[in-house]
């Protein structure tokens, strides 16, 4: 069975001349039989994107050599199966949709905290807050013993959970944490903008403290962004599947229960005979 690599990238740069650029990349992604979503804007590039090893890695030469994208640093997991359906390369606004104006990550960042720095952190027990900048239903699925999390939906609506949070932490230390670390990016400045004074990010999010530091001070598994649905903290796809209809991620539990029907509904989008919506776990 063949082996598939699957690789999640960011990074903020000031890019121009997106159309050509868009056109070059999709030519050779169809080309390699490559799939997945590559993201291009005039603040830098965002890509998930998963095919033979060879071909990613040509992809990637392709990418560093655009002026601003030296330094990409993919973040590498395997699959026995493509992913992805398609092969996407689109032209957006933001590669990651905030909606917050003068936030510049690719000149004024947050501080960033290595995973194996933070580990360590919380191995010695040092006061901290873990912030988790994530969606609701992909905290379902897991995140760091102990974390804030904050009911969001969309990232869009992380400026007014944050204006929710507590005055005291204003002067505490906060790593905040996502998927890969995009969000953070915006993330960090933003509440380094709104008073806060010890905002860190974890550098590569939870995927790259999976690749360096496994499941140790995490709960349950990540959320991913494609057919895998959750990855474990070794990398390795789990058993959680996603509602056809609500799009919630199901773990085994979710699957055994009653109101589960495979492409009708999930515990947390059921609805009796009358069509009253039932209670989710």
């Amino acid at each position: 069975m063949p082996t598939f690599t699957n690789i999640a990238v960011y990074r903020f740069a000031h890019l121009s001349e997106l159309k050509p650029l868009r056109e070059s990349l999709l030519a050779q992604c169809k080309a390699a039989d490559l799939r997945g979503t590559i993201l291009l804007s005039p603040e830098g590039v965002n890509l998930c994107v998963a095919g033979f090893r060879a071909e990613i890695d040509r992809l990637l030469e392709t990418l560093r050599a655009v002026p601003g994208l030296a330094e990409l640093a993919p973040k590498f997991s395997e699959s026995t199966h493509q992913p992805f359906n398609r092969m996407l390369v689109k032209i957006k606004r933001e590669i990651i949709a905030f909606g917050v104006e003068g936030i510049d990550p690719a000149n004024h960042p947050s501080p960033k905290l290595a995973p194996a720095a933070l580990k360590q952190w919380l191995d010695e027990g040092r006061p901290v807050t873990l912030l988790d900048t994530r969606n609701e239903y992909e905290v379902k699925l897991g995140t760091f013993k102990g974390a804030r999390t904050l009911g969001i939906g969309h990232f869009r609506h992380f400026p007014d959970a944050v204006a929710q949070l507590e005055p005291e932490l204003r002067q505490t230390p906060i790593v905040m944490f996502c998927t890969g670390g995009i969000r953070c990016e915006k993330a960090g400045p933003f509440m380094e903008r709104a008073g806060f004074e010890q905002i860190y990010q974890l550098d590569g999010g939870i995927l790259r403290y999976f690749e360096e530091c496994g499941g140790a001070h995490y709960e349950g598994e990540c959320f991913v962004f494609d057919r895998r649905v959750g990855v474990d903290p070794a990398l390795r796809e789990t058993a959680s599947q996603q509602c056809f209809v609500c799009r919630a991620p199901l773990t085994a539990a979710d699957l055994s229960d009653a109101r589960y029907v495979a492409d009708k509904s999930c515990p947390y989008c059921f609805r009796d005979e009358q069509g009253q919506s039932a209670p989710g776990p």
